[in-house]
Parts: structure tokens; C-alpha cells; sequence
């Protein structure tokens, strides 16, 4: 018994070697640069949309509540991709990158979600377009389908899909049920093989309803969280208002390691900063990893043109990153919680409320934590349904298969330990995106193109409408039945 428990933690240590390595040869040596590379090409490509056109992301999500018989409304995409950034990611994902990379990495979050929000334009864009209609007349789309119509490489979707299914429908589902059983152990003292139970019966009850079943959840309760852990954050800031100058102060000199004594720390601080800052930013917003495009080619959009919902889902961006994120690490930075002191994910989010708010705290970042995590679950299923579908045309047996698996690992995740989870996402994070990156890369000049023709129309008073006539190099890439609406 000894000697084969040993050769388990033997497996174990070498197999948790592994996947360091390799994140941090994907992450130190490939993505960030490739990331920072494409958001700011896209943002200069398309001069600097998300500042000109910040206003228009709202006008847009005024009129996005109408859908139809085949897609979702641009709402509902929204509220889904929204269920799938604003997570873990958003209360023990900063938390993480606080205890990491220190307060610099809030900076280097929020950059990577600025250029990030053009890349999420680009990467929606092109699922629009490119998305087709299932066996039901439904709406399915998203990177692995831009690739095999728009560029006419099947194996690159499949390859996209094989790690879209690894990284959201496996591990991140693992990653949000472990921070809801740490986090309900922390409040109440719930076993995490009882919190893990539960949240496997709720997630089969919703995904067995179907994606329409999802995008409704999604509607209601994304919306009902989001104000309400945003209004708790408001008051935590206003109890501590004399302490806001500092802190954002502290933000900018660690991003920079100017807190640092030596060169040789400085450099330290700089660059741990920044990896750890970028990796949690990414894993919060989601931006160029492939992820919101499933949603995002779901939708009926409103206007009928691909880029309104480039522009729905560049608000998701910038709602996960710059406005929740930002709420979680002004409550701890603000309450004045080491946040050196050991304490890890979602527990010190936990205990800078409760320093601040009293023992009720605890229990809310909680329930906060519960409706997060459990929407992203749903959402991360959403997606990688998707993507069974594209692997396997018209397999209801293949989704049954895939059902099962994801319970199966909400249940792992439950009971498991937090840094080889975390680790695991991490690396399946880093392939998706990778492949999806170099994908919009080379299907770019069409989404540019996109892009100038719904402004063209903006611009002559017209509400943009996709006239596929216009575009006849695509006519024969686009799926049949879908762009060919005569205009309203």
C-alpha cells in the first residue's frame, strides 16, 4: 500500500512539473507576445475602436433584446458570454493574480483587456459571418466553423475544437465547481464532496434543457449578479474613499516595479506582474481565446450585419475586465488585507470583505462565487456542445457522452486540489488560444472589411445591413440559407 501510494505522488509531482513547463513555455515565451502582437495590430488596424465607437456598444445593446426561431437575441449571446467571463476568474482569479503578481498585475488585466476588446470584435465578427444552421434550423458557429469555411481547413477546426472541448468543457468547468466548494467550505463548513453533489444535480437539470434553456438562465441571472456584486464593491470603495489615490498609485508603480529596491527585483517584479496579470486577464475576459465567438454566432443580430455583434461582444470585454475585475481588487486592496499573507483565491476576496463589512461577508462573496461559477459552467458547456456538434454532425449520442464527462469533472473539481486545476486551465487556455489567434490573424482583412461597411452606413444615416451582393469573395465560404434575407 505505501509503496503504491508513493509512486501516485511520485506520478503526481512529475506530471505537476509537466504542466508548469509547459505553461510556462506557452506563456513566457509564445502567447503573451502573440496576444499583446494581435490586440494591438487590431486596435491599430481598426483605429482604436474601442475608444471611437465606446458609446455605440451601448446603442447597439439597446436594440439587441429581438431573436428569432434560429438564433438567440444579441442579448441573450451577450448574457451567455458574459456567464462564462465574469466567473472565478473575476473574484479568486484576481485574488490569484494579487497574491502572484502583486498589485501591478491589476495594470497589466486591464491592458490586456483594452486591446483585447478589438480582438474580441474581430474574432465575433468572423463567427457571425461564418456560422451556419444545425439539423434543427439553429444557429452554431464560432472559431472552429470561421476555419473550416473561411479559411477551408477543416483539421484547424478540429484541432481548435479538440482544445476548446479540453479547456471549457473539462477542465474550466473543474476550475468554477472548485472555487464554489472552497468557497461554500470557507462560509458555511459544507463538506466539498456535498457542494460538489449539488452542483452536478443543478448543472444536469440545465444542460439537459438544452442551449435555448442556457441563453435563458443566462438572461436572468447574469444581469441580477453582475449589479448586485458590483453594488457591494461600491460600498466597500466608498467606506475607504481616502484610500483610492494610493492604491491606484501602488497599481501603476508595481505594474512597473518601482516599488522594488533593486534593478534585478525591479525586472523580478515587472515581469511577474505582468504574466500573472495577463494569464488572469485572459482567463477572466476570455478576449482571443475563441470562447464568446460560439455565443456570439448564436445570436439573430440587431442590426442584421456580422459586426453589431462584434460590438456586443467587445462591451463583454470590457464589463468582465475594467468594471468587475477592477470591484474585486478595489475591495482588496482598499481593506488593507496582506495579501502576501498565505491566504489563496477566493478566500482572501473572502476575508478583505468581511474586514470591511462584517462576518456577512464571507457568506456573500459565497453565494456571489455560487452564481458566477455556476453560470460559467453552463456556459462553458454551451460552448463546447457547439463544439462536439462540429466533430460529430447530427450525434446525439456524442453529446450524451460529452453531458456525462462534464458532470464527471464539475464532480473532480469539487473535491480536488486548486493549484493542479488552476495549472490545467492554464495550459489548455494557451493551445486554444494560440489557435484561434493565428486564425483571425489570417481572416482579419475580411472582418476589416466588415467593419468599414457597417460604419459606411452608419455614417449615411442607414441602419447597417449585411447585403451579401456586396461581398461576392465570400458568397461561395458562407453556409447556404443564412445571409441571403432580402433588406427590411
Amino acid at each position: 500500500m505505501d509503496k503504491n501510494h508513493d509512486l501516485l505522488t511520485s506520478a503526481f509531482s512529475y506530471l505537476s512539473s509537466a504542466i508548469d513547463w509547459l505553461n510556462g513555455l506557452l506563456w513566457g515565451s509564445v502567447l503573451i507576445y502573440l496576444l499583446i502582437g494581435v490586440g494591438l495590430y487590431f486596435t491599430l488596424r481598426l483605429k482604436f475602436i474601442q475608444l471611437r465607437h465606446f458609446g455605440h456598444m451601448f446603442s447597439v445593446l439597446r436594440h439587441s433584446r429581438h431573436g428569432d426561431k434560429n438564433g438567440v437575441s444579441s442579448f441573450q449571446a451577450l448574457c451567455t458570454s458574459l456567464a462564462a467571463r465574469v466567473g472565478t476568474g473575476n473574484l479568486a482569479g484576481v485574488a490569484v493574480a494579487l497574491t502572484l503578481g502583486g498589485p501591478g498585475a491589476i495594470f497589466w488585466m486591464w491592458l490586456i483587456a483594452f486591446i483585447g476588446m478589438s480582438t474580441s470584435f474581430v474574432e465575433s465578427t468572423l463567427a457571425q459571418l461564418f456560422k451556419q444552421k444545425d439539423s434543427h434550423g439553429a444557429f452554431r458557429g464560432g472559431p472552429a466553423y470561421y476555419m473550416e469555411r473561411g479559411l477551408k481547413a477543416r483539421w484547424m477546426g478540429v484541432l481548435f475544437a479538440f482544445c476548446l472541448i479540453l479547456a471549457f468543457g473539462l477542465v474550466f468547468c473543474a476550475v468554477q465547481s472548485n472555487s464554489i466548494a472552497q468557497a461554500a467550505h470557507a462560509a458555511f463548513d459544507m463538506p466539498r464532496w456535498a457542494v460538489g453533489v449539488a452542483v452536478v444535480a443543478l448543472t444536469a437539470l440545465v444542460i439537459f434543457g438544452g442551449l435555448r434553456t442556457i441563453a435563458g438562465v443566462a438572461e436572468i441571472v447574469v444581469p441580477f449578479m453582475a449589479f448586485g456584486y458590483l453594488a457591494v464593491a461600491l460600498v466597500v470603495v466608498a467606506m475607504n474613499i481616502h484610500e483610492v489615490p494610493a492604491v491606484f498609485s501602488l497599481i501603476i508603480k508595481s505594474a512597473f516595479g518601482l516599488k522594488e529596491a533593486t534593478a534585478g527585483a525591479a525586472g523580478y517584479g515587472m515581469a511577474q506582474a505582468m504574466m500573472q496579470g495577463m494569464k488572469r486577464g485572459l482567463f477572466s475576459n476570455e478576449a482571443g481565446m475563441g470562447s464568446a465567438p460560439n455565443a456570439a454566432a448564436t445570436a439573430s443580430p440587431t442590426p442584421p450585419h456580422p459586426a453589431s455583434q462584434g460590438y456586443v461582444q467587445m462591451l463583454g470585454v470590457f464589463v468582465d475586465t475594467l468594471v468587475i475585475c477592477t470591484a474585486t481588487a478595489a475591495i482588496i486592496l482598499t481593506s488593507g488585507v496582506d495579501i502576501s499573507g498565505g491566504m489563496e483565491g477566493v478566500t482572501l476576496t473572502q476575508t478583505a470583505l468581511s474586514s470591511q463589512v462584517g462576518n456577512w461577508g464571507n457568506g456573500f462573496v459565497a453565494v456571489a462565487l455560487f452564481f458566477f461559477a455556476f453560470t460559467s459552467i453552463m456556459a462553458n458547456y454551451y460552448y463546447a456542445e457547439i463544439n462536439v456538434s462540429f466533430l460529430a454532425p447530427g450525434s446525439d449520442n456524442a453529446i450524451r457522452v460529452y453531458r456525462f464527462l462534464a458532470l464527471g469533472m464539475v464532480m473532480f473539481g469539487a473535491i480536488g486540489e486548486l493549484p493542479i486545476v488552476w495549472a490545467m486551465a492554464d495550459v489548455a487556455m494557451a493551445l486554444m488560444a494560440i489557435v484561434n489567434l493565428v486564425a483571425i490573424l489570417l481572416l482579419s482583412g475580411i472582418a476589416f472589411k466588415l467593419a468599414r461597411d457597417y460604419n459606411c452606413q452608419r455614417a449615411a444615416g442607414k441602419t447597417p445591413f449585411f447585403d451579401v451582393r456586396k461581398f461576392p469573395e465570400l458568397k461561395s465560404r458562407l453556409a447556404p440559407g443564412v445571409w441571403e434575407q432580402e433588406k427590411p
